[in-house]
């Protein structure tokens, strides 16, 4: 496993890229699944072969983990509300630590779950394993869902994945309308049979992929025409402020009060897509939440997403290479 190291600093000039004109308020992730992500680099996968793996590493893992790790690498202090688990947990927990200065634990019974990925050389592709996370009791619900208040109190609260073992997406509901009547902004990031309940307590941010959209709005859309007409159609019907929908390898499309916009991703060697979504949410927040204009926050959320899919394993972006990819980001306007 390769020595962990503390985030590189922010290029000073990523600020004037984005056009920020104001810092960020208060962010809280919240992460009710959070795991211990472990990857594995081998040249070719062999049927009943013991494998030595090339190389090899283990992050703390989840959606809003991986959220707060990307903001906290673009400078942007954030809150990690995590509930952890056992002994898996304390080690989760562990790592986290020595990468985020602002966690928040809420311990549980059970233990965390482990999710493996493995990247084969050769031909390249790549395989996920995801554990199951333990069920969570009422009382660690209360307090993390008090926790994520606390925190985002009067800033952004970012919701995202399924929800634990034994609980459906009212759960999300019911902190979305808290959040809500307290002044915080709610962003959204989960599949499209929880979004579609959870819109219903409005959102300053969704960012579901083409699938979960497809999801969300009950059909196919394999154009750019039909997404857009979709994005703007939901930000009509819902109180929903900005959509963003990540469509791959053909970018992004993000429709808000001031136009719709397609971006196209730069290229890079593909290594790994974990979290790159997360990492592309991370970039889309932490620029609107200082002020840039939504093309901006596209163009960041883009250079972003990219520079994590060609790091290795679970690893996220390296800041120094942001601003090289945000100038190679192409954007159009579509409305």
């Amino acid at each position: 496993m390769r020595p962990r190291s503390a985030p590189a600093q922010v290029p000073g000039e990523l600020a004037r890229w984005i056009g920020a004109t104001r810092p960020a308020p208060p962010i809280a992730t919240l992460t009710l699944q959070p795991s211990l992500d472990v990857s594995y680099e081998v040249d070719t996968l062999q049927d009943d072969r013991k494998l030595h793996a090339s190389r090899y590493r283990v992050d703390p893992g989840g959606n809003g983990i991986n959220v707060a790790r990307a903001l906290h690498r673009l400078g942007l202090a954030s809150h990690a509300c995590v509930v952890a688990a056992g002994d898996l947990g304390s080690a989760m927990l562990r790592l986290l630590r020595g990468e985020l200065p602002h966690v928040h634990a809420i311990r549980a019974d059970g233990e965390t779950r482990i999710n493996a990925t493995v990247e084969q050389r050769r031909p390249q592709s790549q395989y996920e394993l995801i554990g199951q996370g333990p069920p969570l009791g009422e009382e660690a619900l209360r307090r993390a869902a008090r926790q994520l208040r606390l925190r985002g109190a009067g800033g952004l609260a970012v919701l995202t994945g399924s929800p634990p073992r034994g609980r459906d997406a009212s759960l999300y509901v019911a902190m979305a309308r808290e959040l809500r009547a307290q002044g915080t902004r709610v962003v959204l990031d989960m599949p499209g049979a929880e979004l579609a309940q959870v819109l219903s307590a409005g959102a300053t941010l969704i960012k579901p992929n083409r699938w979960e959209f497809e999801q969300l709005v009950g059909r196919e859309l394999p154009s750019l025409e039909l997404l857009q007409r979709e994005a703007c159609a939901l930000r009509q019907r819902s109180a929903v402020d900005v959509v963003c929908v990540s469509l791959g390898a053909q970018g992004a499309l993000l429709a808000c009060a001031d136009g719709v916009w397609h971006g196209e991703a730069p290229r890079v060697e593909l290594r790994s897509t974990v979290g790159a979504g997360d990492s592309m949410l991370a970039g889309l927040l932490a620029a609107l939440a200082c002020g840039a204009q939504a093309p901006q926050a596209l163009r960041l959320g883009l250079a972003c997403g990219s520079a994590t899919a060609a790091q290795p394993g679970t690893e996220l972006f390296d800041p120094a290479q942001l601003p090289d990819l945000l100038a190679r980001v192409r954007l159009r306007r579509l409305a």
